[in-house]
């Protein structure tokens, strides 16, 4: 089990350039922005995002190629989640779309929602054979043992609007606020969302988890906060600012080395390799006028992080290549 611990507060106009990336540019066939990302197998994958993009790779991610769905064209819809296992897929998009596969993606079926979801949905996560979880813009949490023609409810009442939620491997969810102000948890079997404070006066971006299973938090400002205490969502280590140049940080991620990852933007891409003493920028990120505002490692069928994007708006992506003792 990995674990990280902060003891300080780092800040500067300008960071050192790192030496090397362990990132690689991909060119799309679209300029929308990408949204979401998932493999069917290690080669096989899809990437779907704004203004119904969907895209397709066979080899891993290096490339790929666009796919349509079966969709009326007169309706726009943004492609906010998608996630497989093994064959079976669900997608889900706003407003109110969600589609399940059983053949790896080849083909989508449109399911119903009905008139009654409190939100648009937000985030779907396959839990086998025709089951899975959807999470809403407005909190709400439903689950689906047949394929999607039934849902039911696991909490007792929605969490309000949402600026950004997360779900950890184990099924507890973490959700900020439409305005930043608080944030709520959700942990296995509760029925209802815990509100917590946040750790500033500065208003929260998004929250995640991390490796070992405590939060970490971005707020306004460009400041990271790392969770102490998994026991304790109150317990939060100083502040750490890697670099002051206007831009908030919106997504984090750790490496399969343990390095993290924050990105932002303008091309902010930093890393830092000695648990966020210090910061690197990253010389690929550095020179792609885009915000990174997503970055996933994608763990293998051992559970181990196989393959790592960051996606920028309007049509960036960076494909994690390995450093070079990796690839050596």
């Amino acid at each position: 089990m990995l674990s990280f611990g902060i003891s300080g507060c780092v800040s500067t106009t300008r960071l050192p350039l790192a030496s090397s990336s362990p990132w690689q540019e991909i060119q799309l066939a679209s300029d929308q922005t990408p949204l979401d990302i998932s493999f069917v197998d290690e080669d096989h994958g899809f990437l779907i995002g704004a203004n119904r993009l969907i895209l397709e790779t066979s080899d891993g991610g290096a490339h790929w190629l666009e796919r349509k769905l079966e969709l009326p064209s007169d309706e726009n819809f943004r492609l906010i989640s998608i996630d497989f296992n093994d064959q079976e897929g669900w997608l889900v998009g706003q407003p109110s779309l969600i589609m399940h596969s059983l053949d790896g993606g080849k083909n989508w079926t449109r399911l119903s929602l009905g008139n009654k979801l409190p939100g648009n949905p937000y985030l779907i996560t396959s839990l086998g054979e025709n089951s899975a979880e959807l999470a809403t813009t407005a909190g709400a949490v439903y689950t689906t043992s047949d394929g999607g023609q039934n849902w039911q409810g696991k909490v007792s009442e929605a969490s309000g609007g949402v600026r950004d939620l997360r779900r950890s491997d184990d099924g507890s969810y973490v959700s900020v606020s439409s305005l930043g102000n608080f944030f709520v948890t959700l942990a296995p079997g509760d029925i209802s969302w815990t509100p917590h404070q946040r750790a500033s006066s500065k208003r929260v971006q998004t929250l995640g988890y991390q490796p070992n299973g405590d939060l970490w938090m971005l707020s306004r400002g460009a400041e990271i906060r790392l969770n102490q205490d998994s026991d304790d969502f109150e317990s939060w280590g100083k502040p750490i600012v890697p670099i002051v140049n206007g831009y908030n940080y919106l997504d984090m991620a750790w490496d399969p080395k343990g390095n993290i990852w924050a990105g932002g933007g303008n091309g902010t891409l930093l890393v830092s390799k000695n648990g966020g003493d210090t910061w690197e920028i990253d010389p690929v990120g550095d020179l792609i006028p885009t915000n990174f505002i997503r970055i996933f490692f994608i763990k293998n069928s051992e559970g181990n992080p196989s393959k790592g994007f960051a996606l920028g708006e309007r049509g960036h992506v960076l494909r994690w290549v390995g450093y070079s003792e990796l690839a050596s």
